[in-house]
């Protein structure tokens, strides 16, 4: 505890702590921990801090350094390192051409122990170290500036890409004219000469400000084998030197032109591309309608057979309906005016007989309602037409029903008669005529003597009590 585990090509590239806010930053958005980055990589975030601090004037931000850098996993396909497991790459831009060492071998092995401070925010301290924890590749690894972030970042790539042209120009300039070495005998001469500050050279040629290096004007000062540099010898080098700058600021023009003539090609280039690739998304779009279409034709043509197939179907049964409807009520329609289609024509003629079965019905429910009390005195009327004509259809004969009562009821009437006028009848004797069969008749009689107890009752007769055959109940 307190203590943070470092490396020392780590620190020997810039790392310090407490670390910049901007690494922080960046380790939250990568997903890394401060070990998971190479030394080369802590180099790149250190020129980059640098360079926006000290040389563009702001402050590092996530924009612009999405325009130069990515990260990518550091490793081989049988070995996933985890310390210096991901690399920080430089994108094909205009940027520093930074001399990186290939290979840092054993750094891995030197590291070390850094005391924490609290400062009182744990945002200005390095993370904790955690050796265990995997690498995990974010989606931000490979995040590009937006169009309103290259927009915002222009002028500073215009900047650094100023810088570099200048820096490769002067470099062109010192490559054409090297300097003349100093031996080490007139080192203390030379030294000597720049604390005086004063020189038969510097007399010759005018007091200017030393803003780039002059060859010719270092070896003349540390010269010595001049006593006396003849004027115009300086003349003639200066205005050769005159020359070279003005040929050097030449190159430099034409070298930025033809950068902006290369950009000028590869906008033009990416123009093309993205028209191009427009027209493959509209021919690809065009392909993708016409296969579409080409379906849908396929599954009309597939709904239009079975429609066809569905209404052979359905005329089928409309012709079998009107036969059996025909065979029953012995009644068949002819059509004054045809459509000739089957379809239409087989739903008029099962029209016609549809109002047939409906005024039939209508008539038989009105009949049958004005025939329900006499049959069925004691009952109340159903409701509907199939109930009402189920009570009109049961197992049994309702008229041989009906013929048995009244004539139960004539039975009970002859014998209230009989009774009330106190005479003697030998009912087997009545039954002996021809018009009545004498086993109906015995049944009739057996059925009456419920009732004929309750008539007797009602008018006070007794019956005896040892009735004989010729003398029943009476």
């Amino acid at each position: 505890m307190g203590y943070r585990v470092s490396f020392v090509d780590h620190l020997i590239r810039g790392l310090s702590a407490p670390i910049h806010p901007f690494l922080r930053g960046l380790l939250f958005v990568y997903g890394l921990q401060l070990h998971h980055l190479t030394p080369n990589s802590i180099l790149h975030i250190s020129i980059f801090i640098t360079l926006c601090e000290a040389f563009l004037g702001v402050q590092p931000n996530w924009a612009l350094w999405k325009r130069i850098f990515f990260c990518r996993r550091n490793g081989s396909p049988n070995v996933a390192y985890n310390i210096g497991g991901v690399v920080i790459f430089v994108r094909p831009v205009d940027y520093f051409d930074v001399k990186l060492p290939d290979s840092v071998q054993g750094w891995r092995k030197k590291w070390l122990y850094i005391q924490e401070e609290n400062h009182g925010c744990a945002e200005d301290n390095i993370p904790p170290f955690d050796g265990a924890e995997k690498i995990l590749r974010r989606r931000s690894w490979d995040a590009e500036a937006t169009e309103e972030e290259k927009t915002s970042t222009e002028a500073l790539m215009t900047r650094i890409h100023s810088q570099k042209s200048a820096r490769s120009s002067e470099g062109t300039a010192s490559a054409q004219s090297p300097p003349p070495a100093v031996s080490p005998k007139n080192k203390r001469k030379r030294n000597d000469v720049e604390d005086s500050g004063t020189s038969k050279a510097e007399e010759a040629v005018p007091s200017r400000q030393k803003a780039t290096y002059d060859p010719y004007l270092e070896a003349l000062i540390s010269s010595d084998d001049e006593g006396e540099v003849p004027a115009f010898d300086v003349a003639a080098r200066t205005k050769k030197l005159a020359e070279a700058n003005k040929l050097v600021d030449t190159l430099a023009q034409k070298l930025e032109q033809s950068e902006a003539a290369h950009k000028k090609a590869e906008l033009d280039a990416s123009k093309a591309k993205a028209e191009a690739d427009k027209a493959k998304a509209e021919a690809d779009g065009v392909k993708d309608l016409q296969k579409r279409l080409g379906d849908v034709e396929t599954a009309l043509n597939e709904h239009k057979a079975a429609q066809a197939i569905r209404e052979k179907a359905i005329i089928k049964r409309l012709i079998a309906q009107n036969r059996r409807f025909v065979g029953k009520t012995n009644q068949e329609f002819e059509l004054e005016d045809p459509d000739n289609d089957p379809l239409l024509d087989a739903l008029s003629v099962l029209e016609f007989h549809g109002t047939e079965a409906r005024e039939g019905i209508e008539h038989a429910d009105t009949g049958l309602s004005r025939l329900f009390p006499y049959f069925f005195p004691k009952k109340a009327e159903p409701k509907t037409f199939l109930a009402l004509a189920k009570d009109f259809n049961p197992p049994e004969d309702l008229g041989l029903k009906m013929r048995q009562e009244n004539m139960k009821i004539a039975v009970e009437s002859t014998v209230a008669l009989v009774a009330d006028s106190q005479q003697t009848i030998d009912w087997a004797k009545v039954g002996d005529t021809e018009q009545i069969d004498q086993t109906r008749w015995k049944s009739l009689i057996k059925a009456a003597k419920p009732n004929t107890k309750k008539i007797l009752s009602y008018l006070g007769i007794k019956p005896s009590s040892t009735p004989s055959s010729s003398k029943p109940e009476v």
